[in-house]
């Protein structure tokens, strides 16, 4: 073992203390980050607008700051691109994450600022790590490297030093220079801008390293992977990498790729899964709980981080339509159906008075510059001490095109429950409702379209099909009821494409690499006649 290994998990070991003292309390927790974030906000042009020296409460502050999304929070940023100083966070920022914009059809710029970069993503690292360590007494996961898939960055044209790229490109390439020799391939070629390319030189170094731990998006690890068996002339990746022990993965559902990424390793222990839930607009949860396993869950339960410079906020989603959350589901459409006149924001609350079983979307107040700002995702929680949840889709990304409400979560449980039966995997799919009468549909009847991109294919697309429908009638109650006597909604119609389909998609928009990801769900046809297309 290293010295650098060494002394590394010294530390990391010291740090877990710490992280269950965060867990303990999480209302004093919460307000203490939020008073930090103001007392820093004070100093800013937004501060200076909405008064924060004469903040002292949260009930102040969440009377006082809208609720902001994107183009609200743009003009600001703008100028903070620009070099301008002290308007979101004190100080110039000269790093700005370029989001794949799964909301919009445009890219998004999110400032990370140093606190965010040291206080957020790095801790967050650091943290799963010690985890992992706790979990795993012998491991030897710092005994080798860990490879790493990220993005590319550029320089800013508007500010000299600033850089824009994807938030983990902005990560590696501000790693010290011991946390370098960790991990594989080496900054020059993480980072190369033409991801042909990338995928060829990671694979060729990659193959004569010690990888211990994988680390990434696993739509593109997946294809890392499978090059470097290529240049191996192996179908196991155990054979390359002997001492490889686990993968640290987010961005995308784990679950559709978990049979796909089981199949790469074919001796020795199993490979472990560990999910992060780390964005361009920080760190906000990790698998504290690396054995969990989820046969009937999309996704592993992840800890909220409580501080790393975050504070967060809640609104209940209208369209939580989950068979097995029924009563809660039904409770929050009957309270905001029925606010008696209640704004959005007087139905936000903070993170001490959620309940369990709701669907939310986050809001967030962060270390980077960003305040009251709706991210876009929604997550559920399980458990309260600690807070655990599971993300459960986008606010924007659903199908409800016939009254059904289908969400992420739901999409993912069917496509698991059908590739599980029929031994499928599916590499990557979207879903597009096919409207009553349109001009791809025979019947008067409505139905969904999924088009999937298969790894392995089912051997009977009807039966899978079938099932694929048949969970998802199971999970949503709404999809169900519209389904009953194929009166609104016939079956869901599967579409299976060559492999390479969605690459080549992604590859035309420009989004090849880091988190870029296919948008599951979406309540129009566009982006699926994109990709037949």
């Amino acid at each position: 073992m290293s010295l650098i290994s060494a002394i590394t998990t010294y530390f990391l070991k010291r740090r877990l203390a710490g992280l269950r003292e965060a867990q303990l309390d999480p209302k004093r927790q919460q307000i203490r980050t939020l008073k930090d974030l103001i007392a820093k906000g004070r100093f800013t042009k937004w501060g200076d607008k909405y008064g924060y020296k004469s903040l002292k409460t949260y009930e102040a502050y969440a009377a006082t700051v809208p609720i902001s999304d994107y183009e609200a929070t743009w003009p600001y940023i703008e100028r903070m691109m620009a070099g301008e100083e002290n308007v979101l966070w004190p100080g110039r920022v000269r790093l700005f994450s370029k989001s794949s914009g799964t909301t919009t059809q445009r890219s998004k710029f999110i400032p990370v600022t140093r606190a965010s970069l040291y206080g957020s993503h790095y801790m967050g690292g650091k943290d799963m790590i010690t985890l992992y360590l706790a979990s795993k007494p012998g491991t030897r996961v710092l005994w080798g490297k860990t490879l790493s898939i990220g993005g590319s960055l550029v320089r800013n044209p508007q500010q000299p030093n600033s850089f824009i790229g994807d938030v983990s490109a902005l990560i590696m390439n501000d790693l010290p220079a011991w946390a370098q020799r960790m991990r594989a391939p080496t900054i020059k070629v993480a980072l190369l801008p033409n991801w042909d390319e990338k995928l060829e030189a990671i694979a060729q170094q990659a193959v004569k390293e010690d990888i211990t731990s994988l680390s990434g998006v696993p739509t593109w690890m997946a294809l890392v992977l499978e090059r470097v068996m290529a240049i191996a002339g192996t179908a196991d990746i155990r054979t390359v990498w002997p001492n490889l022990e686990v993968f640290i993965h987010g961005a995308v559902a784990f679950a559709p790729y978990k049979a796909l990424f089981d199949g790469y390793v074919k001796s020795g222990e199993p490979l472990r899964y560990l999910e992060t839930y780390n964005a361009s607009e920080g760190f906000f949860g990790l698998q504290d709980q690396p054995n969990t396993e989820f046969p009937d869950r999309t996704q592993g339960e992840m800890a909220l981080m409580l501080n790393y410079g975050i504070f967060y906020e809640f609104r209940p989603m209208a369209h939580s339509g989950q068979a097995n959350q029924a009563n809660n589901s039904s409770n929050v459409n009957h309270a905001n159906n029925n606010a008696g006149g209640k704004s959005q924001e007087q139905q936000v609350v903070p993170l001490w008075e959620t309940k369990l079983g709701v669907d939310y979307a986050m809001i967030i107040s962060t270390n980077g510059g960003l305040w009251r700002y709706e991210i876009g995702d929604t997550i559920r929680f399980t458990s309260t001490a600690p807070y655990r949840f599971v993300i459960s889709g986008r606010t924007k990304h659903f199908i409800n095109a016939f009254g059904e409400e289908v969400v992420v979560e739901n999409a993912e449980a069917a496509i698991v429950h059908a590739c599980t039966i029929t031994g499928a995997q599916a590499q990557h799919y979207t879903v597009a409702p096919i409207y009553m009468g349109g001009a791809q549909n025979a019947s008067a009847g409505g139905r969904h379209e999924w088009i999937i991109e298969f790894d392995v294919e089912p051997p009977d697309i009807e039966h899978f099909a079938q099932l694929l429908d048949d969970k998802l009638r199971a999970v949503n109650s709404d999809y169900d009821a519209k389904r009953e006597g194929d009166i609104a909604l016939h079956r869901a119609l599967i579409h299976t494409v060559p492999r390479g389909t969605f690459y080549k998609w992604l590859a035309k928009k420009g989004k090849l690499g880091g988190q870029h990801k296919v948008p599951r769900l979406s309540n129009t046809r566009h982006l699926a006649e994109e990709i037949l297309g």
